[in-house]
């Protein structure tokens, strides 16, 4: 059991470093991603043509492979952890601007009326009245962005020793530990079921008139 967690010095990172440069490389990108995908949620909105098209943008970029991205990125930001947080950044803009625009879009036109019949502008009206009524999409939009970001920073391995837990796994074949290996998929994967149950901790709190039962 020991060996389990006797990390390599190679890593120049203990367990628990690892454990939190993984969910720096993971949750960075995502706060990145949903500040980026508020505005253009609300411009999809607002402007129906928009969606479309931006939609497909998005897909066609989350169709690129993570490698193909560090190609790209590595001449400019070489082998850093900004390299693997641009790419996990640009691919939960898929999951966070559809989430977004769909929730933005099931707030009733009655409570928008009431809204504006109150002297809320269309910002006010969108931070103050909108985004509190889709904060269950968008906390879905969220669940499925963070842990699909903590499973591909992994991924950063690639790029000298930039994937947090995910260097273990080449750690486990360079040095013949297969515990290693299984210390990586256990501990991502815990971290993973541990960030989603506070994403529906969080929305439970951010919407109490809610039913229990239609936050799961």
């Amino acid at each position: 059991m020991s060996g389990f967690f006797d990390i390599p010095s190679d890593l120049q990172n203990t367990y628990f470093g690892l454990i939190g440069l993984h969910l720096r490389e993971a949750l960075v990108p995502v706060l990145a991603g949903l500040l980026v995908s508020l505005p253009i949620a609300q411009l999809c909105v607002r402007f129906r043509w928009l969606y479309p098209p931006v939609l497909g943008v998005t897909t066609i970029l989350y169709a690129i492979p993570s490698l193909a991205f560090f190609v790209v990125l590595i001449d400019y930001t070489g082998q850093t952890e900004t390299t693997v947080m641009i790419p996990l950044a640009v691919y939960s803009l898929v999951v966070l601007v559809p989430a977004i625009v769909d929730g933005v879009r099931s707030v009733p036109a009655e409570t928008l009326a009431a809204a504006t019949a109150m002297g809320l502008g269309p910002v006010r009206r969108y931070f103050q009245v909108q985004l509190p009524i889709a904060v269950p999409a968008i906390i879905a939009g969220l669940r499925v962005a963070t842990v699909s970001s903590i499973s591909l920073v992994s991924v950063g391995m690639l790029i000298g020793n930039q994937g947090a837990l995910g260097n273990l796994l080449n750690d486990a074949n360079t040095y013949h530990r297969p515990e290693l290996a299984v210390n990586s998929v256990v501990t991502t994967a815990v971290l993973a079921i541990l960030a989603d149950a506070l994403l529906v901790l969080l929305r439970r709190a951010l919407t109490p008139w809610m039913p229990k039962e239609s936050t799961r």
